[in-house]
């Protein structure tokens, strides 16, 4: 029998409002039981540095130029995941083995074969005394992949275990949006496909206290600029390869003029509209079941949005039993095993790579 390992996933998304943490068991293939999920909200102090940073970064030069800033909030966000690391095993009852740690997502080019996460893996583990997997994207950039997404390898592994019906999609609506395809001979693709929470995000934070939509109640109660949003459609070259999206793809000028209210209805639309023709496009959607993941799916009105032009219904996956907050950092704690055994975590068919490929740097620093 394959041996089963502790694993704790840590996974801090690109609303970057705090960090998601979740115990899962697994042999880094079919075994799973997830033992604990929890969130832990950032600081207002650390919420502020972080997005002001990402704000002042639009090219790789940037990563250079504001590169004493990097460290220092970088390490800010080590201690903080260290922290919480060490609340969560003394709550604990098990042993961990592993940390998968993906830190904060502050950059991300494909092109340049860079991807810049926050987090200091030796840090952290000589702050926890654990073995911490970390910096998983990059060698998925150095065999031709887009470095995204990581997570399909896990959602194969839900679909196993959760014994969900095929044709399958799980779209994850994050800050970017991603989909997963299972066909029905099991065979499984994967692409991001657009802007998920991010631009409505930003638009809130930008033009209120508030930090997102809360289930799209701002955006429903404006009106959609149908000439600037057709305009914006227009302007957007849709990318019918693999390729993987930062939040820097994207901009919100073109609402600049707009109420808080026309502005968020306006940019979920333009959301959902590349959503749904990427849905379209890429998938016979009609004839598969669509699970939906990632904060995104909270948004009542984004969803309602998709649903209306492919109609269809759209499930939460947690409906099947898997908590869809957490569905990231389970994978990580998931990859993480997976890193460690050698395994692969990408493949051609989800981020492009050349062949399938593991990843991870594993550190041991205490």
């Amino acid at each position: 029998m394959s041996k089963s390992y502790y694993s704790l996933g840590l996974m801090s998304g690109t609303s970057m409002d705090g960090v998601d943490a979740s115990i899962i068991r697994s042999d880094g293939e079919s075994k799973y039981k997830v033992i604990s999920n929890k969130y832990f909200q950032y600081s207002e102090s650390l919420y502020g540095k972080l997005t002001r940073l990402r704000d002042k970064i639009n090219y790789s030069k940037d990563l250079k130029i504001l590169s004493n800033n990097l460290k220092s909030v970088e390490k800010n966000i080590t201690i903080f995941h260290a922290k919480i690391v060490n609340e969560i095993i003394k709550e604990s009852s098990v042993k961990i083995d592993f940390i998968g740690f993906h830190g904060q997502t502050i950059f991300h080019s494909p092109n340049e074969k860079i991807s810049k996460q926050l987090g200091d893996g030796k840090l952290l583990s000589k702050l926890t005394k654990k073995t911490v997997v970390y910096d998983f994207r990059q060698n998925d950039l150095n065999n031709g992949g887009q470095g995204a997404p990581l997570s399909p390898i896990f959602h194969m592994m839900l679909k196993n275990k959760y014994k969900l019906k095929l044709p399958l999609v799980i779209l994850n609506i994050g800050g970017i949006a991603n989909v997963t395809g299972i066909d029905l001979e099991g065979h499984m693709y994967s692409r991001d496909i657009g802007p998920g929470n991010c631009l409505i995000d930003q638009w809130i934070r930008q033009n209120s206290k508030k930090k997102y939509d809360d289930k799209g109640e701002v955006a429903k109660t404006g009106k959609v600029n149908k000439i600037i949003l057709n305009q914006a459609l227009e302007n957007f070259s849709y990318n019918n390869g693999l390729k993987s999206y930062d939040i820097k793809d994207f901009d919100i000028s073109f609402v600049g003029g707009l109420s808080l209210e026309d502005g968020a209805a306006t940019l979920t639309k333009y959301t959902s509209a590349i959503l749904q023709d990427h849905l379209k496009m890429s998938f016979d959607y009609p004839n598969k079941n669509i699970l939906i993941a990632g904060g995104g799916r909270k948004n009542k009105f984004l969803l309602k949005s998709i649903e209306e032009k492919i109609n269809i219904s759209m499930q939460p996956i947690d409906d099947f039993g898997i908590d869809g907050d957490f569905v990231e950092s389970q994978a990580f704690a998931y990859i993480a095993i997976r890193s460690y055994l050698k395994l692969p975590i990408s493949f051609p068919e989800t981020t492009g790579c050349s062949e399938p490929c593991t990843g991870g740097v594993i550190i041991k620093n205490f």
